[in-house]
Formats: C-alpha cells, sequence, structure tokens
C-alpha cells in the first residue's frame, strides 16, 4: 500500500501551489467584489493546463487522471475558491464533451475551454427539479433533423457569462424519468435564451442563476451520445465531480489553516503566544486529523476512479463530509482570530461563505448518504 504521489503528480501539485500562492491569493477577495471572472485570468490558467486537464491532447488537455485532476483543484482552490469552479466544470463538462460529443463538436468546443477562451456551464437542475433530477421538466421535441428547447434550468454556475451549456432536457415520456433525458450543447449567444442572476451569499464571480430556453432550436449534431441517454453520463460524471468538489473544498480550508497556524504564533495574550495555549492549539489539532482524514478519502475515491474500480460510495462521502468539514474548520479559523476573524477584511468569512454552497449544490448532504446507504444494501434503501 503506498499513499505517496508520484513524482509527476507532486511536481504539479507544486506548480499550480506556486501559481495559486502568486497569481490567485493576493486578489481572492478583490475579484469577488468585481462579481465577474476575469477573463484573462482565466485565459492565463488555460494556458498552463488547469481548466480541462483530464482530456487528451488533441482536444488541449494533458490527459491528467483523477488524482491529477484532483490535485489542480486543489492548489487552485487553495489560492482561490471561486476560481477552482472552472477546473470542476471543465473535467466534468470537458470530459463529457470528448467522450459523448461527436468528434466534430468536442474537437470545436473543448479545445476553447481548455484554453479559457470559453466558458461553459452545466444545466441539469430546475425549479421543481433538485435532488430528484430525473424528473426534469425542460422539454427537448424533436423538429426536423434538430430539436426545440422550452423550460427553465436554475442554480447553475455562470449563468450569465458561459457561452455554451450543457442542457439536459426530456426527449421521451416523464413515465420514463431517467430513460427519457437527454443532453445537447447548447450555444448561449441565440435568440430565446434568457439569464438572471441570483444575489447570493458567497461565490459572487460564479454567478449563479436561471437559463430560460423559449423555443431554442439546436442541430441534431448538438445532442451528446444517444437519445434519452443523457442521464446516465452525468451520474457517472458526478462519481467523479464529488471527490473534485471535496478537494476544492479542502483547498480552501487548508489555506485557512495554514494562515490560522501562523497568526497563532505571532498573536501574544497574557504575556505568551497563542500557540502556548492548548483551547487555541488542540481545536487546530483536532482540525488537521479530520482535514487529513478526508483528504485520504477524496485522493482514495479519484484513485479508484482510475483502477477502473467502483467508487459510487466513495464518491457521496466525499461530497457530504468535506463540504462540511471544511466549513466547520473555516469557522473555527475565524474565531481563533479573534474580532479580526470577524472582519470583511481577512480571507476566513469570504471562503466560509463560499463553500457553504457546496453543501448544498451539486447534490446535498441527505442525496449522498442515500447514495451511500444504497450502495451498502441495494434499493430497499432509497425511499422513492
Amino acid at each position: 500500500m503506498d499513499f505517496s504521489f508520484t513524482d509527476e503528480q507532486m511536481a504539479l501539485s507544486e506548480s499550480v501551489l506556486r501559481f495559486a500562492r502568486e497569481r490567485l491569493a493576493p486578489d481572492y477577495m478583490a475579484r469577488e467584489q468585481e462579481g465577474v471572472f476575469d477573463r484573462a485570468l482565466v485565459r492565463e490558467m488555460g494556458a498552463l493546463g488547469m481548466l480541462v486537464p483530464n482530456v487528451p491532447e488533441r482536444l488541449g488537455g494533458m490527459e491528467a487522471d483523477s488524482v491529477m485532476t484532483g490535485l489542480i483543484t486543489e492548489g487552485v482552490a487553495f489560492g482561490d475558491f471561486n476560481l477552482s469552479y472552472l477546473t470542476l466544470l471543465g473535467a466534468l463538462l470537458g470530459g463529457i464533451l470528448a467522450e459523448h460529443a461527436r468528434p466534430p463538436l468536442a474537437e470545436k468546443w473543448v479545445p476553447k475551454i481548455a484554453a479559457g477562451e470559453t466558458l461553459i456551464a452545466l444545466g441539469l437542475t430546475e425549479p421543481a427539479v433538485g435532488s430528484d433530477a430525473a424528473k426534469l421538466k425542460l422539454k427537448a421535441r424533436r423538429a426536423g433533423d434538430g430539436y426545440v428547447l422550452n423550460g427553465e434550468k436554475t442554480s447553475i454556475s455562470a449563468a450569465d457569462q458561459a457561452d455554451i451549456a450543457i442542457v439536459f432536457g426530456r426527449t421521451g415520456s416523464e413515465a420514463a424519468g431517467a430513460k427519457g433525458v437527454s443532453a445537447f450543447l447548447v450555444e448561449l449567444d441565440q435568440p430565446g435564451i434568457t439569464r438572471t442572476r441570483f444575489d447570493d451569499l458567497g461565490s459572487t464571480i460564479v454567478g449563479r442563476g436561471s437559463l430560460f430556453f423559449d423555443d431554442v432550436k439546436v442541430s441534431g449534431e448538438a445532442l451528446l451520445g444517444e437519445e434519452n441517454g443523457g442521464f446516465t453520463q452525468i451520474m457517472k460524471g458526478f462519481d467523479f465531480s464529488r471527490a473534485i468538489i471535496g478537494l476544492q473544498c479542502l483547498g480552501a480550508a487548508r489555506a485557512s489553516l495554514d494562515e490560522t497556524w501562523a497568526y497563532v504564533q505571532e498573536r501574544e495574550a497574557f504575556g505568551a503566544p497563542l500557540a502556548k495555549f492548548e483551547g487555541v492549539t488542540f481545536p487546530l489539532a483536532e482540525a488537521e486529523t479530520f482535514y487529513e482524514a478526508c483528504r485520504l478519502l477524496c485522493y482514495k475515491t479519484l484513485w479508484l476512479r482510475d483502477q477502473g474500480l467502483p467508487h459510487t460510495a466513495e464518491a457521496a462521502m466525499c461530497k457530504w463530509w468535506a463540504p462540511k468539514l471544511s466549513f466547520d474548520i473555516l469557522h473555527q479559523c475565524l474565531l481563533l482570530h479573534g474580532h479580526y476573524g470577524y472582519s470583511k477584511e481577512t480571507p476566513h468569512q469570504q471562503r466560509l461563505r463560499d463553500v457553504m454552497g457546496l453543501e448544498i449544490g451539486d447534490g446535498t448532504a441527505q442525496v449522498q448518504k442515500i447514495v451511500i446507504a444504497r450502495e451498502r444494501i441495494g434499493r430497499i434503501a432509497v425511499p422513492y
């Protein structure tokens, strides 16, 4: 049993962390005030291979395995949690395009996503369909050799900034459930599409919002994979992205842990550094313990994926535990900074608000626990 990363993986991790410290961390909070992604910085990340690392080189990637993709995401999140969304979306959706899109479509768009020239969104969630995504309503009606889309997608990352989106629509009957869902690549600058943005508690630059489709025409070439086969594509992708999300959150927690360890050695009370007091160091020691355990779980999950082994339960464990744990760690770091921690001038409150969103998005803790139970004892554990 070998818990070490390869030399190549370590070199990649160190390179990403260097970029995160030098280019991302200094302006993390300032960028959040801007409210949108800095496209020049996104292109810079693309040039360094940080956006869609897991696709073939011919499509602009580096053919990174799942573990390497996790290292990149974790490193980016260490410097700027919100920019790590781009790696998450790029790896998940770029991977779907590389595998399921017709070659001309993949060759047109994946290199642009990888280069940071194009932002891509995931259009799955709907107003009345969140956790039970198989019951989505957006209608994709056949029209000639293409389709016409009508409906709404909501809680979409980069809704008002994305150039394209993978949109899931119902091509079969509602009774067909998951077996009546197809996936399409949709360009978002065409007639019939309108967008809104939410005023969120955190992750402002991510720009969560809604997409509305009113008789939006897409060609048959925009269909990804087989008709009525779209839901399977995204469910398989979630087993990957849930572990990546775990490392996203842990990257932010690691940044605040490092800053807090440094702070408690410098700040004095009662004539001694705070680090002398067990009431200060013990909570940090506990945080480090849980952090290490959760990080190992995330990388084990990605390793299982790279070995072609089952990892659905482990991915769900990552998704429910890592965001909650990271939130708790960030809260503790904020408290240990005393009254300074309550200021908006420190990054801990920003990371706290940003990470909180992933306790909800991309699958709630309750859904993840259903998945874990189902994987252990079968569908008797599923309440629907």
